[in-house]
């Protein structure tokens, strides 16, 4: 296969370079409507009791407030002011009659006390904005437009659910375009340092965008049949710009070194395709096939994902296997040109201070080993005290209006029921068993009031009705609203949620408990029963790509014990980072748990990236040992080979991924240095020292297989052909 793509960009090199620009012409086209079709949130389980609860509250009460506008003076007046009162009933009166919002709740309609912040110069107005998860978010932003500012010295902030959803949006868009800004000149001038020729450098460039442009291209098809992420478009960047380039640098950087041989345009084309060609599709399939294990989670949010993430893999690799051919065969020579006074230096197929270090580790295996290990280890500590949670106002900068309505909600005002836990029992009766429902309710530790469409209850005892009580209640179904003393989404607000559903419900009645509390637990639970599938899966297709690419049983073993080494130390530095809070000021953000969905995601692409690189460096040593090479040689000339083009493979994908360091939305602050970290970390310690010295210690099992497995390899492993005379000259024989 692979060589039949080598005589196709021989032979018909224009056609293939006339269709991949005709290719980026139409997913140019698309792709700019991608943006258009992606949504905001996901991170909650559809199908969750929470969400059931959210939808039935949207469906027969109207919804829950999701948006919170903060009335104020400017200059610090009380509520009865003119200009305050004024612009309080003008607001009121304006969304009452706004058909995008429901359920308007306002101080200067209602009276209550509630509404109005301790020192009384500041009072609320809440709302719900109907719709589906994106509509809600476009209204969002159209009434914030509308209602919010400064007008007549009174001050209007937007908060809750819709407001934080949109400044969380504005912010991501920001935040792409300042990280690309850094990305892509960075990227540009790492790839003429390290190539020594502007030409050479050009062309990895050249495939990453076309991988971005590609996957845009497949998120606007896929955002037109199902719900996907906005967020997805972080990872397209990321991993569009740099696996692109990895691919297309092994392939540019073997057909550069296959020419310093002496051969010619076609011998050198042939054998680059043959043998990084072979390391490029498995290594997509072994990043495919962890991005895959996305799909089994419930929230959208991490199956758009693994839309992108594969989407972007493949174009990726098809790409460099049907653009970069052509184009070196049109090139031939050419490649080099642009030469930069380095390039002698950089040309050479071989890096010796990667031999050496091998060769090193080799020899004291377990000098070198076990103090990377307990570093690693050390890294890895903060682990144990993990937490996790789901985002909340708290992702953005303190500058961000949204959150700053959400702290003066916490501080200034009697009770925030905005973040109540909410029941909704499907049947309409307030009789004396829904009654003593509620009052068991109000008994439960932590719990303040219950309101309902009968009254208010605390500690077991019925108390004043609520305003606007009669819209928790109708015919065929009664709301509940539990205002509770603790923290949301703290430890307690949890254990509270678990109380209330372990609560007999009134006798032949459904009940749904919901709110934030709550679909943080259901996250947590959908995700926390599919992680061990997700890692078998993970586990088996890696094992399964491994044997096939190289034969043996001991490498999958081993790269994958390496890799779960290099994971747990990468997400232990996360938690350092970013759950204790040490570098929050200097990286300015709010420390809290680990976004349950977010560190999935950063697992999956973190694991499927470390396999990228076991793949190049697996490659060489592979070759290397069917050339008969013994065994040390195999380990320091594999690595001696590789070692250039994984740490600039590895340089580049992590710049790609640190330049999402300087996002203002926390969690994906931690993604992009998380990610990056664990590149770096993998292409260095685990590559350059570990990898050597588990080889030196497995010694003549490393490449073992049974034989019956040898057989099966033999019949369906995807093979590079013999060895040329060149490789079979440049290694010793065991």
């Amino acid at each position: 296969m692979l060589t039949r793509i080598a005589e196709l960009a021989l032979r018909r090199t224009r056609l293939l370079l006339v269709l991949g620009a005709v290719a980026v012409v139409l997913m140019g086209a698309l792709g700019v409507g991608a943006f258009g079709k992606l949504l905001s949130g996901g991170f909650d389980d559809p199908d969750a009791p929470s969400a059931r609860a959210q939808h039935t509250i949207e469906e027969k009460f109207g919804g829950e407030t999701d948006l919170v506008l903060l009335v104020r003076a400017s200059d610090g007046s009380a509520l009865d002011s003119p200009a305050v009162e004024a612009r309080g009933r003008s607001l009121t009166e304006g969304l009452k009659r706004d058909s995008t919002v429901a359920n308007v709740i306002s101080y200067w309609d209602t009276g209550n006390r509630a509404l109005t912040s301790h020192d009384g110069k500041k009072a609320l107005v809440l709302a719900h904005v109907r719709g589906d998860e994106n509509e809600r978010a476009d209204l969002a932003a159209a009434l914030i437009d509308e209602y919010g500012g400064v007008r007549n010295g009174v001050d209007v902030q937007a908060g809750g659910l819709s407001a934080v959803s949109n400044d969380v949006t504005t912010q991501v868009g920001k935040d792409l375009v300042v990280a690309e800004a850094i990305a892509v000149p960075l990227t540009l001038i790492l790839l003429v340092l390290a190539f020594g020729s502007i030409v050479a450098a050009l062309l990895p460039l050249v495939i990453g965008m076309f991988a971005i442009m590609g996957t845009f291209a497949e998120l606007f098809v896929i955002g037109s049949v199902t719900d996907v992420s906005v967020f997805a478009v972080n990872l397209t960047t990321a991993l569009g710009l740099g696996l692109g380039i990895d691919y297309a640098l092994l392939l540019v950087s073997r057909f550069r070194e296959q020419l310093a041989t002496g051969a010619d345009v076609d011998q050198a084309l042939r054998r680059t395709v043959q043998t990084a060609g072979r390391t490029i599709v498995f290594s997509a399939a072994t990043v495919v096939a962890a991005l895959a294990a996305l799909l089994i989670f419930p929230p959208f949010f991490l199956r758009s994902f693994a839309y992108a993430g594969i989407g972007v893999v493949i174009i990726s690799a098809l790409s460099s296997l049907f653009v970069v051919p052509p184009l070196l065969a049109a090139l031939g020579d050419r490649v080099n040109k642009g030469r930069m006074p380095w390039a002698a230096r950089v040309q050479r197929g071989d890096t010796p201070f990667w031999g050496k270090l091998a060769a090193l580790v080799m020899r004291r295996p377990a000098l070198t080993a076990l103090p990377v290990l307990a570093l690693m280890l050390l890294a890895a500590s903060p682990l144990l005290s993990v937490t996790f949670g789901t985002p909340d106002e708290r992702v953005l900068p303190e500058s961000a209006g949204s959150r700053q309505v959400a702290t003066q909600l916490r501080e200034d005002f009697p009770a925030d029921d905005n973040n109540a836990v909410q029941i909704v029992a499907l049947n309409g009766s307030t009789g004396a068993g829904f009654q003593k429902y509620a009052r068991e309710l109000s008994r439960l530790d932590g719990v303040e009031r219950v309101a309902t469409s009968t009254g208010s209850y605390s500690d077991g005892r019925p108390g004043p009705s609520a305003p606007a009580a009669e819209a928790l209640g109708r015919d065929d179904a009664q709301r509940l609203v539990v205002t509770t003393g603790f923290e949301t989404k703290s430890d307690k607000a949890q254990d509270l949620v678990k109380d209330i559903r372990a609560l007999a419900p009134p006798a032949a009645t459904e009940v749904l408990v919901g709110g934030q509390d709550a679909r943080l637990v259901d996250s947590k639970h959908a995700i926390g029963v599919r992680l061990p599938i997700a890692a078998g899966l993970i586990g088996i297709t890696t094992f399964a790509l491994l044997f096939l690419f190289t034969g043996s049983v001991v490498q999958p073993l081993r790269a994958l014990l390496l890799n779960a080494i290099s994971l747990t130390a990468s997400v232990g530095v996360m938690v350092w980072i970013f759950e204790d809070g040490h570098l929050a000021g200097w990286l300015g953000f709010t420390p809290q748990p680990l976004d349950t969905s977010m560190t999935v995601l950063f697992f999956c692409v973190a694991f499927g990236l470390s396999m990228d690189y076991e793949v190049f460096v697996t490659s060489r040593m592979k070759e290397l040992h069917d050339a008969g090479a013994d065994r040390e040689t195999v380990v320091t000339q594999g690595l001696a080979r590789t070692g250039r083009i994984v740490t600039v493979a590895a340089g580049l994908l992590s710049v790609s991924f640190f330049a999402f360091g300087t996002s203002e939305i926390s969690f994906l602050m931690m993604f992009g240095i998380g990610s990056g970290l664990a590149v770096v970390i993998d292409a260095i310690l685990v590559r350059g020292v570990l990898v050597p010295a588990v080889m030196r210690i497995l010694g003549r099992h490393a490449w073992y297989a049974p034989r019956g497995l040898r057989r099966l390899h033999d019949r369906v492993g995807l093979t590079e052909g013999e060895p040329t005379e060149a490789v079979r000259e440049s290694v010793p024989v065991a």
